[in-house]
This record gives C-alpha cells, sequence and structure tokens, in this order.
C-alpha cells in the first residue's frame, strides 16, 4: 500500500470533520471506540510522558512551541494537531517533521485489520477518520522512541478522542465561543468541555482566560485535585521590537528573564508564548530537563503556518486562518499594530456552520476593500451570502470564484503600500500558501476536496 491508497482506504471511514454544517451530540466521538482500539495495540499512548493541550485559539501555536523546546532539548518529541493545511502527514509529526508517506501507509495497513474487527463487530459503533489518526500517531511515537508526545486536542476536551492520554501536563489557552452546536452555547459550558482533559496526577496551566472561564477551570482543577497554574500571574512580557520575520520579547517570571526572539506575529503569540514557557517550566521542576538554551532555540525556530503569515513582501500579502469572531478581531487589532499599510484589501472565505454575522461584523470595521471567495472545502459558505453579510455590514465586497481567482483581483487592485490578507478559515490560508509558495495540493476522492480544514 502506497501513501495515496492509504489515503483512499482512510477516507471510507466516517470523517466528521467534512460534514457540511455541526454535528450534533449524538455524533460525538465516543471514547469506547479509541479505547478498544488502543487497547488492541497494546497502549501505546500510555507509555510516553505527554502534554495535552486544548482551547479555541492559540492551541496549535502552544503545541508547536512546547514540540520545538522539547525538540530542542533532544526529546525528539511526537507532535499530533489537528487540522492540516495542505497534507495529512503535518498532522503526526516526529522532532518537527511530518510523517513520511511510506509510514503514514504502512501505519494504516497495520491498524486496518484492527478497525475492521471493531467495526465488524458493532458494538461500540464505527471508528472514524480522527479516531484512526488519533491512534496512528499514538502507535508512531511509540514505535519511534519519542521522548514526549504533544497532543493538540481536536475539538472540546472531555469527548475528544485524544482524550485517552494521562499527561503529566495539561495547558489550556484562551477559550471564546466556537463549535457552539456542540460544546455549548456561553464560554462556560465549553470551558466545561474543555475541562475534561484534567486528570489526577497531572498539572494544569491556562493563559489568561475571562472570568467565567477561569472559575470552571479552577473548580475542575480542585475537583480532580490538581493545582491550576494561571500563566498570567507567573509571566509578565515586554514586547521589544518586530518585523515582518518575527518578534523579540523579554519574559519575567519567577525562574528568571527569558530574551526570546519568535518568528511568530502578534500579541496573542506572545501570550501564547508565555503560557507554553510557564508549561515549560512546570515539567522541568517535574524532573524534566528544559533549559534556558533549549528554550531560546526551539522559540527561535517554531514553525506554525497560516498565522499572521507574510507570504510575500513585495506586494506585502498576510494570512491568517482566523475563524471565528475573537480571532478575527484579534487579527484585525495585530494587523494595525504589526505592519505598515496605506489601504487593506481583504480575500475572505468562510466555513458554512461559523458564526458568519459575527466574523464579518469584525472584518468590516473600518471599511476595507474585501473580495468574497469559495474553497474547495464541502463546508464552505457561498460567496454570494458572504458579500450578502458584507453588504449588511455596509461594505460592498466583490465576489471571486476560486481562492487564485481572488488573488489574482486583490493583486490587480494593490496600490503601492497596500497589503492583501487572506483570511476566514484555515483552507482559504492553505489554499493563498499553495499558490505563492508552489505547494500542490493533496486532493482527496472524486470531489477534488480535501478534509479537515475548518
Amino acid at each position: 500500500m502506497n501513501y495515496t491508497q492509504s489515503l483512499d482506504k482512510l477516507l471510507t471511514l466516517t470523517d466528521l470533520e467534512r460534514v457540511s454544517g455541526q454535528a450534533p451530540h449524538h455524533r460525538r466521538y465516543d471514547l469506547g471506540r479509541i479505547h478498544l482500539l488502543l487497547e488492541r495495540l497494546g497502549n501505546p499512548h500510555l507509555k510516553t510522558p505527554t502534554v495535552h493541550i486544548t482551547g479555541t485559539k492559540g492551541k496549535g501555536s502552544t503545541a508547536a512551541m512546547i514540540a520545538s523546546v522539547l525538540s530542542a532539548q533532544g526529546y525528539a518529541p511526537g507532535l499530533f494537531t489537528s487540522p492540516h493545511l495542505h497534507t495529512f502527514r503535518e498532522r503526526i509529526q516526529f522532532d518537527g517533521q511530518p510523517i513520511a508517506g511510506e509510514e503514514f501507509a504502512a501505519l494504516v495497513e497495520e491498524l486496518w485489520p484492527v478497525v475492521q474487527g471493531i467495526n465488524g463487530e458493532g458494538v461500540h459503533g464505527s471508528v472514524t477518520v480522527f479516531e484512526l489518526l488519533t491512534a496512528m500517531a499514538f502507535q508512531y511515537y511509540h514505535q519511534k522512541g519519542v521522548g514526549f508526545q504533544v497532543i493538540e486536542v481536536g475539538m472540546g476536551g472531555r469527548l475528544d478522542s485524544t482524550n485517552v492520554v494521562q499527561s503529566q501536563l495539561c495547558v489550556f489557552t484562551s477559550i471564546s465561543l466556537d463549535h457552539t452546536a456542540i460544546l455549548g452555547d456561553t464560554v462556560e459550558k465549553i470551558a466545561a468541555d474543555k475541562a475534561g482533559i484534567m486528570k489526577p496526577g497531572s498539572v494544569a496551566v491556562t493563559s489568561p482566560q475571562q472570568p467565567g472561564v477561569l472559575e470552571v477551570l479552577r473548580n475542575a482543577a480542585r475537583e480532580q485535585g490538581i493545582p491550576l497554574i494561571p500563566a498570567g500571574d507567573e509571566c509578565q512580557y515586554t514586547l521589544e521590537g518586530h518585523d515582518l520575520d518575527g518578534q523579540s520579547c523579554t519574559f519575567t517570571s519567577p525562574w528568571g528573564e527569558f530574551p526570546l526572539t519568535i518568528p511568530l506575529l502578534g500579541a496573542h503569540q506572545l501570550e501564547n508564548a508565555a503560557t507554553a514557557l510557564v508549561g515549560l517550566q512546570v515539567l522541568h521542576e517535574m524532573g524534566f530537563t528544559v533549559s534556558r538554551d533549549a528554550i531560546a532555540r526551539g522559540f527561535r525556530s517554531v514553525k506554525w503556518p497560516a498565522r499572521l503569515e507574510v507570504l510575500s513582501k513585495a506586494p506585502l500579502v498576510v494570512v491568517d486562518g482566523a475563524h471565528n469572531p475573537y480571532s478575527a478581531g484579534k487579527l484585525r487589532e495585530a494587523l494595525h499594530a504589526y505592519f505598515p499599510f496605506q489601504r487593506l484589501v481583504y480575500v475572505v472565505g468562510l466555513s458554512s456552520d461559523k458564526n458568519i454575522p459575527g466574523i464579518v461584523q469584525e472584518l468590516a470595521r473600518g471599511i476595507p476593500t474585501v473580495i468574497v471567495t469559495r474553497s474547495r472545502h464541502p463546508r464552505a459558505a457561498g460567496a454570494q451570502a458572504l458579500q450578502a453579510e458584507f453588504a449588511r455590514a455596509g461594505v460592498a465586497a466583490t465576489v471571486a470564484e476560486g481562492v487564485d481567482a481572488a488573488l489574482a483581483q486583490a493583486l490587480a487592485l494593490g496600490r503601492p503600500g497596500d497589503m492583501v490578507v487572506v483570511t476566514g478559515s484555515l483552507f482559504v490560508a492553505a489554499e493563498a500558501r499553495e499558490h505563492f509558495l508552489h505547494i500542490p495540493p493533496e486532493l482527496y476522492a472524486s470531489l477534488d476536496m480535501r478534509a479537515g480544514v475548518p
């Protein structure tokens, strides 16, 4: 079986990420299946020290920072994230590199008989794509002998397929409204779901949160008998400078001062970095060596694309996968704080199951020039619907069929000093990266669409 054949086989399973609209509660992942699958593999997920990370925004960036430092320290960590930008292989990384295609295919082939056995028994329902990918990651990390596994939650926490680990450290990044049809319609309900990753024996670290969210997390930590450490209380930071290639900042904590350079832009990334730094110091206090040199090298070399990523400096083109109102607002703030421009031109594509009015209201502030489009993803909202929503917000958006056409139109409109920003979903950001960086897309099935990007 080669990589392409393994993808064809993988995608015969139910893929909830490609479902149009948000799945109701009865379609949530059932942990019984993933527990059974891993049990039949010998429970590889329980054999490696683990960092488990959830949140609404910033969890991927924070996971990447922690993994990069652990790599610099020599732990050769595994990093499991979702969704992917260009290839499923990105989701399962080993020591900073995506799993090779032949290794991915070998894992599908190895685990497939176990999947068929569970599906054939019919007791727990059928294994999903995400469940199989999760099991593949754990099996791969065990086979590679990683020193740590850094695991990003797919959605929520309590019922997410990753919530089978026994973590040494669980991390909560900023929690806001998203996936409300599944996780709950208040930030407190969403926080309660995400708090489900806390387990006795671990230590929890949280980014700054709304008061109601913080109270939920504190109560959950108390119930589990574990400490909850607010990163904002332990670590303060001062921005020293920034350019299009990154930012420098001094972090002050009980463990000393850390002057760090991070190739990720935005004030929110400094918040994520502070959270990651506190988490790494907690691991150090647990007996896992994390040196100051590894911290400096790890932060300096972290990679997490499509988040305020500069694809071109002349003309200035930035991509950011902001896909809820909170992240759209943070994007708008960061653009004005970090980038020099005369006029802002947005290329916007959104998924149909997101809070489109809320996102549009944030992006429409200041009456920018807007081009709306639609990605290849099956959950993508129609461009005409987005145009109508921008009109309600007082912005006359134009329609372009496809991301390539939207980029061509945006660049044709451009004048010296303009900035083009591609946003709305990671899928639209991914197609922009493919356009500028000449990355061949990984297309699936006859739909000519990619799976797994919100």
